[in-house]
């Protein structure tokens, strides 16, 4: 018996348990073997308590995302053909009455009304992204991992009728914030009000519609985290201890966890930080690192004491394990954010410090440390607490409220231990009836083409700079949520983007829209037509319907990215559709409207734009997402549109090539594939490899003497050179793409080989030298 028999038969057991499924003696048999083992009797009747296929019945039905929808490339129609599902007459007939039904019974819509709080009856989601640090510009990644997809959901919700408030605020205190004032010449304060106000315009450009966007330095934060401290310091739940750190005598201060850097003792990666290493995700103490770093005057720190706080994790272990068990079972976390607390858990948990030694902080209000400030992971995530006291002072029916209040917390990864161990640790100790998180949403990360963002190196763009491409926000929002990094780490592309623009925004999307209303203006006087449906209209209504749904359950899951290609599919639908007049017309127009209503969560300029140019009443957004999902009728035969235009521009290759060139950065030389290749292409056509070619990829020099072109003792070929300059042109304009693309070294080099080559063959159909001259003064 082998580990592949068990894992194999768990797998089957809910079908083959049940002795009315077929199955083949063979496999009967060997299911019998394996299932009379002690310990696989046990845990099925743990896992199952023998319900067998009714189980997996049970799960299929609260997981019935398609995995059709996952598609990572541009739509291609005929793979989404060979996908399309089978549509039963009843599912077609159904979806079709209740489209005709229309707008009957749209719910009405209510405008937010601040302060926004709990209210009974009503699902209460409390809605957080992870504080972003004020001391630089937020990048695409930032903004991806937290609120940007934190407002997708909170927009989709909002749709969906929920009573949800949505919070954030830049986190402002610590090492970094001190560093970043020396480095500007200005106070801690002044530059918290400096890059508040930059986060919060960048926040502003991109429409994230945060409730209330706050900040940490307030008096209502240091009165809860304090309070917090007290409940905790009066329940035992904290430790005192000395504690070596490492200080820089440099700097004349101890070290910030991630002001210090060195060699991950673990996994020996070389940039793992003071507290956590982003390779292996394990815990580090400072002074375990090696070949340590301070990172801002790259000076070797020292080891010295000090006397600080600790919050007794181990004593609160078991009580956190239970609270996770009921979270993790019952919420949505994503997968990365249930691994890396279990990472935490495995090996036991250890007491964790909760002060520093540094100015700017909360003050730890206790006698003994009045020198000291709250450690920042211990103060940052009570900022969601004291943010939302900024806004109402009845804060504390959103948390001091479990019962009524659902928690969602957004984040990238790096963020998860702090928010699923630490943070809950420091609210359960407190015993104040504090909201606990129920979903914990994690990223992956963003890369930058192939590599890091990189503020000193200007490689990437960062929230500041993406209004100066003159992309619409709308498309950039598209394209981040696009390839948001959820299961595992994406990069960013200029090349992507602009296929992603032309071929799913303008070629798909705006294409199908534009047509719709189009064919309504020209054809029908700007009125819709009367629909009157055949098979084929029902079948399109019944497979909007279908995505619509599916639409529904991935975003009510959270799953931000899968949900967006089921608005691609919708609109693909009504491409394949939209090729006859009068009732397709008239289908096609509520499509539109339809779509209008899936983008607002993703796009909302575009989608308002769209239900403008539509003349859609205000209900069809709620009447279709509220509830389980239904498409329905909103644009009835008579109704008369806007003025219809398109709502997308094409992404040129030149612009893209302009602004990939803007925001690469400078690479190191040594590092620099193209201007190693440049810089032996350069060599070669200074030494006589001389194509008389306007395509050239660089300048050229006179190759040789007319004593060594003698010598050659060579007859020009013109024909032969005519055609081997065109074939060098060709190659060089080949070349030069594969840079742009930034291709594998590999390929790159393998057609440099083949345009020396040709210049080669061309010199010597020119009658020159294809050799290098030998430098002057030496002999040849």
């Amino acid at each position: 018996m082998s580990v592949a028999d068990v894992v194999l038969w768990a797998a089957l057991y809910p079908l083959l348990s049940d002795a009315g499924v077929e199955a083949g003696e063979l496999l009967r048999g060997w299911f019998q073997r394996v299932g009379v083992l002690s310990a696989c009797q046990t845990a099925a009747q743990t896992v199952l308590r023998g319900k067998g296929a009714e189980a997996l019945k049970t799960f299929l039905q609260k997981h019935t995302a398609a995995h059709t929808q996952r598609r990572d490339g541009p739509t291609n129609t005929a793979d989404a053909e060979d996908d399309e599902r089978v549509m039963s007459v009843e599912e077609i007939e159904g979806a079709a009455q209740v489209w005709s039904e229309g707008l009957k019974s749209a719910p009405a819509i209510t405008e937010r009304k601040h302060p926004i709080l709990p209210q009974e009856g009503k699902r209460n989601v409390l809605l957080t992204s992870a504080l972003p640090y004020v001391n630089n510009v937020p990048h695409l990644g930032n903004i991806i991992g937290c609120v940007l997809s934190a407002d997708v959901f909170a927009r989709y919700g909002r749709l969906r009728g929920w009573n949800l408030l949505y919070i954030c605020g830049t986190d402002e205190y610590g090492t970094a914030t001190e560093n970043k004032a020396r480095e500007e010449g200005l106070t801690p304060q002044e530059i918290c009000d400096k890059y508040h106000t930059v986060h919060a315009a960048i926040y502003q450009w991109f429409q994230i519609d945060f409730d209330f966007f706050g900040r940490t330095t307030t008096e209502r934060q240091t009165e809860i985290a304090q309070d917090i401290f007290w409940r905790l310091h009066e329940r035992g739940f904290l430790l005192e201890d000395t504690v070596e750190q490492l200080r820089c005598e440099s700097c004349q201060r101890f070290l910030a966890d991630r002001f210090v850097e060195g060699v991950c003792p673990h996994c020996h990666y070389p940039e793992a930080r003071g507290d956590q290493c982003d390779k292996c995700g394990r815990l580090i103490n400072a002074v375990e690192l090696r070949n340590p770093q301070c990172k801002v005057c790259k000076e070797t720190p020292v080891i010295r004491s000090s006397k600080h706080l600790f919050l007794n994790l181990p004593k609160l272990e078991d009580e956190l394990e239970q609270w996770l068990e009921k979270s993790i079972g019952s919420g949505d976390w994503t997968l990365n954010a249930r691994h890396i607390t279990r990472s935490w858990l495995r090996d036991g948990l250890k007491p964790r410090c909760i002060t520093r030694d540094l100015r700017w902080g909360t003050p730890v209000p206790h006698q003994d440390y009045k020198e000291k400030v709250f450690y920042v992971w211990f103060d940052a995530p009570i900022g969601y607490l004291s943010i939302t006291a900024n806004y109402t002072d009845q804060w504390e029916k959103w948390w001091k409220n479990p019962q009524q209040v659902e928690l969602y917390n957004f984040m990238a990864k790096d963020n998860v231990p702090f928010h699923s161990v630490v943070f809950p640790c420091s609210l359960l100790g407190a015993q104040d009836n504090y909201t606990l998180v129920n979903n914990l949403i994690a990223t992956e990360y963003l890369n930058y083409e192939d590599t890091k963002f990189s503020k000193s190196r200007g490689v990437g763009v960062f929230g500041d700079m993406a209004k100066d491409t003159g992309i619409p926000s709308d498309v950039w929002r598209f394209y981040l949520l696009y390839l948001r990094p959820e299961a595992q780490d994406s990069a960013f592309s200029w090349a992507d983007m602009a296929l992603k623009n032309n071929s799913e925004l303008l070629n798909n999307l705006g294409n199908f829209i534009n047509r719709a209303g189009m064919f309504v203006s020209k054809f029908f006087d700007g009125c819709v037509p009367e629909m009157i449906l055949n098979e084929d209209d029902k079948r399109l209504i019944a497979q909007v319907c279908w995505e619509l749904k599916q639409y529904i359950q991935l975003l009510d899951k959270v799953r931000i990215r899968d949900a967006l290609k089921c608005i691609l599919n919708i609109s693909r639908h009504g491409n394949q559709y939209i090729q006859r007049a009068g009732t397709v017309t008239g289908v096609s127009v509520n499509v539109a409207c339809l779509l209008s209503a899936v983008l607002e969560p993703y796009m909302p300029t575009v989608s308002h734009t769209i239900r403008a140019q539509l003349q859609a009443p205000p209900t069809c957004t709620s009447a279709m997402l509220q509830g389980a999902g239904t498409f329905i009728c909103t644009l009835p035969a008579g109704h008369r549109i806007g003025t219809v235009s398109p709502l997308f521009q094409k992404l040129e290759n030149e612009q893209i090539e302009a602004l990939r060139k803007t925001f690469g950065g400078q690479q190191p030389e040594d590092e620099s594939l193209e201007a190693k290749v440049d810089e032996r292409v350069t060599a070669l056509c200074s030494h006589g490899f001389t194509p008389s070619s306007s395509a050239a990829t660089v300048e050229t020099k006179p190759s040789v003497s007319a004593a060594q072109d003698a010598s050659l003792n060579v007859n020009p070929d013109p024909e032969r050179a005519k055609q081997l300059t065109a074939l060098v042109a060709e190659q060089g304009d080949k070349v030069r793409a594969l840079k742009a693309q930034k291709a594998e070294k590999s390929v790159i080099v393998e057609e440099v080989a083949k345009l020396i080559e040709l210049k080669k063959q061309l010199c010597l159909a020119e009658g020159t030298n294809p050799e290098p001259a030998a430098p002057k003064g030496k002999k040849k």
